[in-house]
């Protein structure tokens, strides 16, 4: 089945007829702006400001039934940016209502701000405008609203992400403060987060401290934490090289309780980084489809997780190019004339998705020996380049996962790579 994004447009287009009240919101963190039109994009009625509270959505709902009686219009449709978080509530409460609710780019707002009065100018009420207009011409997205499971990766991948970001920043001040307090520990343990490294430095974080220690001090220093510690040959060794330090002296109690924390940072990080790791884990377990996704060698459950939070259920994707779309990851062409322009990537999507699908091409490309093999018939036959050829195995991984998913059928090798990549 060939996927056509005209169709889709076609089909968005087609759903605005001539007895739809279309309503543009302009969202705000405490005070929304709303406008109204026609399906022929005539202003109707004045313009709406109402707060983002439970009063607010009413004096929406009442206003929209008033708009809808005098013009005669029998179906009502809300379109809005996704400004941030703000909008949430809103969109649910609409749901709640049943009314559809739908999402515009921001980008594309900004672009047609000139369209009715030919001016820069930017307003509250002239973006509401800007809003409605561009959801009468079919400019618009639905909202997907998930179910729990969907919602809860969402939350707990985008969590993830900001304690990685703690965990790697922590580590990279560790890395910091060896190198200023004690460069030599590198010739004891070659990385400086493993657990006799992290314990080192607990036990003994100052080379002062190593100093007036015996190699059985720092041996029984480490057993009682480690059952295989690093032996005596890097005890003597680690006495050794404290002793002729070039690291610094000076500040040693501030340097200290500046590792002290870093440790205790570094702890934190990982201990919330695992247990958002195991709920997200149980989470994707409970997937019915899930299963056959992670049979296929070299995805993951976390990169899944990532995958399904930002995608949502990937049921609701007619092709694996509409996934795509979803992660910015379509190409684009500017050419005019006899001039061709380069083929990019659109990047107007989810940059969480793209992400995680790249990890999950690069992770097949290294352990899934078909995706092996197509990656090297790229770079070897078609004379690719590497990270083109990568580009273009994550056009084949959505669609794998979205045909896997909508045919319930297991994953089938010589079924899937019978035809060209």
């Amino acid at each position: 089945m060939k996927f056509k994004a005209q169709d889709k447009q076609n089909q968005l287009i087609e759903n605005i007829t001539v007895h739809h009240l279309v309503v543009g919101v302009d969202i705000a963190q405490e005070t929304h702006v709303a406008r109204a039109v026609n399906f022929r994009g005539v202003a109707l009625g004045n313009p709406l400001v109402f707060n983002n509270n439970e009063d607010g959505f009413r004096s929406l709902d009442r206003w929209i039934r008033d708009l809808s009686a005098s013009y005669k219009l029998s179906h009502v449709i809300v379109g809005m940016e996704p400004t941030g978080h703000y909008w949430f509530s809103l969109a649910g409460w609409l749901k709640n209502k049943a009314i559809e609710a739908v999402l515009v780019n921001p980008h594309l707002v900004k672009k047609n701000k000139e369209n009715r009065d030919n001016t820069r100018s930017k307003s509250d009420k002239k973006d509401a405008l800007v809003i409605a207009d561009m959801v009468k011409n079919g400019y618009y997205s639905p909202i997907r609203f998930h179910s729990s499971e969907y919602d809860s990766l969402r939350v707990l991948m985008a969590n993830r992400e900001t304690v990685v970001k703690r965990l790697v920043s922590t580590v990279n001040q560790i890395h910091r403060w060896v190198d200023i307090v004690f460069p030599e520990l590198r010739q004891v343990f070659k990385i400086l987060t493993c657990k006799g490294a992290l314990l080192t430095l607990r036990l003994f974080p100052l080379p002062s401290d190593l100093c007036k220690l015996s190699p059985d001090d720092v041996i029984k220093g480490w057993q009682t934490f480690m059952k295989r510690h690093s032996g005596v040959r890097r005890a003597h060794l680690l006495i050794d090289l404290a002793k002729q330090t070039v690291g610094s002296k000076q500040a040693s109690h501030a340097y200290k309780l500046h590792l002290e924390q870093l440790l205790e940072e570094h702890d934190l990080a990982t201990k919330q980084l695992q247990r958002i790791e195991k709920e997200a884990k149980d989470i994707v377990e409970r997937i019915p489809y899930s299963g056959k996704i992670l049979a296929i060698t070299g995805i993951s459950a976390i990169a899944l997780a990532g995958v399904l939070g930002e995608a949502g259920d990937l049921r609701g994707y007619a092709h694996g190019n509409a996934l795509l779309r979803h992660a910015g990851l379509n190409i684009t062409e500017a050419s005019s004339g006899k001039w061709k322009g380069q083929l990019t990537l659109s990047k107007r999507g989810r940059p969480r998705l793209r992400h995680f699908l790249y990890l999950i091409t690069m992770s097949m490309v290294m352990n899934n020996k078909e995706f092996k093999a197509l990656h090297h018939h790229n770079v070897e036959v078609k004379k690719l380049k590497k990270m083109k050829s990568i580009m273009k195995l994550c056009g084949k991984l959505a669609r794998l996962l979205v045909g896997v998913v909508r045919s319930a059928e297991a994953y089938n090798p010589n079924k899937i790579f019978a035809l060209a990549a």
